[in-house]
């Protein structure tokens, strides 16, 4: 076996064990759908560079010659809807349709052409510079790329480039091959199968680093957030409260903290059952997210009970919150339940002093609720300050 015609193998081996990695993440995650193109992407590399064997090894007819080049032109297809698809953009269906097509047309029109011409050569890569460039162009198109997205794009953009290299490397290194069956033993055989195997391989794992990491984030945030409200649970909260503490000791900017608490919450479900209950929480939950800029502020840390944290936000502005989120709950109708009721909350809010631990930052603000029930519920109440609360607990211990 020649050099090229072992890289060539080597090419057929490293397709499948990727369309393989590909299809795990697939079935691991169903909501990856790029994960599914880019398995069917190194699938149909598989089929190309099977064919190549075949079309090297006899003189084969112009439907198989045909059949290996449009394995490969559909291998980048599939690859740009994958790339489309991890961008979260519409698949460029009609380029990639019309691409497709003009390279089944190209490669029966320059298949009587003699194979080492220049022309020919530049004519027969160009569909895979256009498919792969397209893919180039969503890459750097996308609005969130990191340090893994921009390498993406970088890499694509090479790999585009380097098709159009392919015609100059082979009239430099002595030409194709005056046929399929002597393509394998040429140097321009071996440059093309190398360089190909070195960027397919590098593009292969930025895209299975892009997707690890996208599929980890999702776990981690699915792992703190709450499943009926959207909003972060317990451990989400006390992960962005750590954050924000330590943001208020380097930065000296303020934090408040909001607790609500749905007011005759079990009457609701006593009455009405746990799905209105649960209607209830939805409803209070898309208004908190409404009155908020930054998602991971609000948080349902208990049954009926929520924490919100205000980074860079004193006190007064944290009860001008509260007091609005406040009156707009208790004007809102829920769905499927009497317009005629109407359901309230009540708030305690704190401030951070610094140099105060999260415990006894939570505890003011559940203080501050607690009295917001007791003065008669739908009402907001301001925490004590933290040497007064400090105070009050050594008093009553």
């Amino acid at each position: 076996m020649s050099g090229a015609g072992f890289i060539l193998a080597i090419n057929l081996s490293v397709a499948g064990l990727f369309a393989a990695a590909f299809l795990v993440v697939a079935v691991y995650d169903l909501a990856r759908v790029s994960a599914r193109w880019f398995a069917a992407s190194f699938a149909f590399g598989m089929l190309n560079f099977l064919l190549e064997f075949v079309v090297a090894a006899a003189a084969p007819s112009i439907l198989l010659r045909v059949a290996a080049y449009m394995a490969f032109v559909a291998a980048l297809a599939a690859f740009t809807r994958g790339i489309a698809h991890l961008h979260d953009r519409n698949p460029p269906w009609k380029a990639v349709a019309a691409i497709a097509f003009g390279a089944l047309l190209l490669r029966l029109a320059i298949d009587d052409m003699a194979r080492e011409s220049f022309t020919r050569l530049l004519l027969y890569q160009t569909p895979y510079f256009l498919l792969q460039a397209l893919g180039a162009w969503i890459a750097l198109r996308w609005s969130r790329p990191g340090m893994a997205g921009k390498a993406l794009a970088v890499m694509l953009s090479l790999s585009a480039l380097h098709y159009l290299a392919k015609p100059f490397a082979a009239t430099l290194s002595g030409g194709a091959g005056r046929s399929s069956e002597s393509y394998l033993g040429t140097d321009y055989a071996m440059i093309s199968q190398t360089s190909g195997t070195v960027l397919g391989v590098a593009v292969a794992l930025l895209l299975l680093a892009i997707l690890i990491r996208d599929v980890m984030a999702d776990f981690t945030r699915q792992s703190m957030t709450d499943k009926l409200s959207g909003l972060l649970n317990r451990r989400g909260f006390e992960a962005y409260l750590d954050e924000c503490m330590r943001n208020a000791a380097e930065t000296g900017l303020p934090v408040s903290l909001v607790i609500g608490d749905l007011d005759r919450f079990k009457a609701v479900n006593d009455t009405y059952g746990h799905a209105a209950g649960d209607r209830v929480i939805v409803a209070f939950s898309r208004l908190l997210k409404d009155c908020i800029t930054d998602p991971r502020s609000a948080a349902r840390i208990g049954g009926e009970e929520f924490a919100i944290l205000l980074a860079g936000s004193d006190l007064r502005t944290a009860r001008l919150f509260a007091e609005n989120v406040r009156s707009a709950f208790a004007l809102q109708e829920i769905e499927q339940m009497s317009p005629q009721t109407r359901y309230t909350a009540s708030f305690g809010i704190a401030q951070l002093t610094p140099g105060e631990a999260a415990f006894e930052f939570q505890e003011r603000a559940d203080a501050a609720l607690y009295a917001a029930k007791r003065k008669g519920r739908d009402r907001v109440e301001v925490a004590a300050p933290a040497q007064t609360h400090r105070n009050a607990r050594k008093a009553s211990a």
